[in-house]
């Protein structure tokens, strides 16, 4: 969605919004010994979702009705308006710049880079390849680390970030071509660990096309290759059970892909790894079966002998034989209890056919 200051109260607001903004980011500046919680308010100042007061002064009554049907779930943050209003109005953005910049090493500078300057960096021309390098670098750093922030509190609040880079940018080679091939690397390798998180499955054979070239390609493989690596790399880094569980039910994508071997080695010991309980992993009861159908789905060939040498390595540890046997026993009840369900509903209707008819 792209959001037009198209009357004076919306523009006035967003360049208030602008003003303190910038005060913000000053006095962070001006006192070294806040500078971290200063930015981290400022970060969770502007990824807040626009509140209806907020919305009745920047849209008109019909643009307020297509931004909540447009938007990213019907969610709309302030940064998303801000990052437009800086491509319309970049001498309104440009103070903001200058001070990201004095703060450049600080947490959550980079964070806020990515949120504000986003698109405004893809549609501005800069000259210096220097400076250019250092704010798409900024970007991809900062978009990797929002992106680590929704994944770890299961939420999708920084939706329309990745959006944009994805299909706007990494789709589109216009403004691909204006970040130097490094970050074009990076984005790349970004891209690949969170694609599935945010639902863009249906991007991947597109997105697969577009990789740009790697140096070491001829070691790692094709742009296939190299996006279940990153997400095999990814997997091993969840935490978060309900995240998880997403990145397992949607991985079945992957099917059909033709991999390297050692590739699809990797990706096979992967979700391996999620199948055992215990470390290294300590996956939960529903993680593991999760993982059982994933492997087993991608990886047909050889499924039997996996579960036995799996039950056999169960059979060494005796203290998960409890909850083993207790499982097993509720799994068969639960399967006799919908078997007998099943049976007695299909009875039922032959029994009453007759009596309509």
């Amino acid at each position: 969605m792209s959001i037009s200051p198209s009357t004076p109260g919306s523009s006035a607001y967003l360049d208030a919004l602008s003003q303190a903004i910038e005060k913000k980011l000053q006095r962070a500046l001006a006192n070294s010994s806040q500078i971290r919680n200063l930015l981290q308010e400022l970060f969770a100042d502007i990824a807040l979702e626009v509140d209806d007061r907020a919305r009745d002064l920047i849209f008109s009554k019909q643009d307020t009705v297509s931004s909540a049907q447009d938007g990213s779930d019907g969610q709309l943050c302030f940064f998303d308006m801000l990052a437009d209003y800086y491509v319309w109005v970049p001498e309104s953005g440009k103070p903001i710049l200058d001070l990201i910049i004095q703060l450049w090493s600080q947490s959550f500078a980079s964070h806020i880079f990515a949120l504000l300057f986003h698109k405004w960096l893809f549609e501005v021309q800069l000259d210096n390849s220097e400076v250019l390098l250092r704010y798409s670098s900024a970007l991809v750093q900062g978009a990797t680390n929002v992106f680590w922030i929704d994944s770890q509190t299961n939420t999708r609040r920084f939706q329309s970030l990745f959006h944009y880079l994805l299909e706007e940018v990494a789709l589109e080679k216009t403004r691909l071509n204006r970040i130097p091939v490094q970050v074009q690397r990076d984005m790349y390798l970004l891209l690949s660990r969170f694609i599935l998180f945010y639902n863009s499955d249906d991007k991947l054979q597109s997105f697969l096309k577009q990789c740009p070239v790697f140096p070491n390609a001829f070691l790692v493989g094709g742009s296939a290759d190299i996006f279940v690596i990153e997400l095999a790399d990814q997997l091993q880094k969840l935490k978060v059970e309900p995240v998880l569980l997403h990145y397992l039910s949607n991985i079945k994508v992957l099917q059909g892909m033709e991999l390297r071997m050692a590739t699809s080695t990797r990706l096979k010991t992967c979700l391996y790894s999620f199948t055992s309980p215990g470390g290294p992993m300590y996956p939960t009861r529903v993680v593991r079966h999760a993982a059982w159908d994933a492997l087993d789905f991608l990886f047909p060939v050889g499924q039997f002998p996996r579960h036995l040498i799996s039950l056999f390595f169960r059979l060494l540890y005796p203290w998960y034989w409890p909850s083993s046997c207790w499982n097993f026993v509720i799994s068969c009840i639960q399967s006799v209890c919908n078997y007998l369900l099943g049976l007695f509903l299909t009875i039922w209707e032959k029994i009453a056919r007759p009596k309509r008819s």
